[in-house]
């Protein structure tokens, strides 16, 4: 795919495991923006697996983590008409996991903003495999400030 994601357009340095694009063990998360909506693909690998043919929930909270946060920060630099996102971090977050997600073929995610302010937002987030939502985010996401440990991480 030759599309620059959100990650790599504004983060391309960025060592997280679960999106960042310079680490070479991570995830690799590629966010999209699509209309009022952030979307992503992922191919699930057998080595990330819970149990024969399906995902770790643990690697689906770091999706949903990582996908929403990007979702939020994308959000906060268009509202602020800003060229570049503000650095955000994740206040909390919960995952519900509503059936279990196969790997034999890529998931998806989709994620909104249901409220804002100017320093943080509230997303939700889902992922769909086999067209069905197997697990549910919704979490907020803070934009940090000079002396925070992440402030300079994009």
């Amino acid at each position: 795919m030759s599309e620059k994601s959100l990650q790599e357009t504004y983060a391309p340095h960025m060592a997280c495991f679960g999106c960042g694009p310079a680490n070479e063990k991570g995830l690799h998360i590629r966010s999209f923006p699509e209309g009022e909506e952030v979307v992503a693909t992922f191919d699930p690998e057998t080595y990330q697996e819970a149990f024969p043919g399906m995902l770790s929930g643990g690697i689906i909270g770091t999706l949903l983590d990582c996908h929403c946060n990007w979702t939020a920060t994308y959000h906060l630099m268009k509202k602020a008409g800003a060229d570049h996102p503000p650095c955000t971090v994740t206040a909390d977050y919960t995952i519900t996991l509503k059936r279990p997600t196969p790997t034999d073929q890529p998931v998806h995610m989709r994620a909104r903003v249901i409220e804002s302010t100017d320093d943080r937002a509230i997303v939700e987030g889902e992922l769909i495999a086999h067209d069905k939502v197997t697990a549910t985010c919704r979490g907020t996401f803070v934009a940090v400030k000079p002396g925070h440990p992440a402030y300079h991480r994009w």
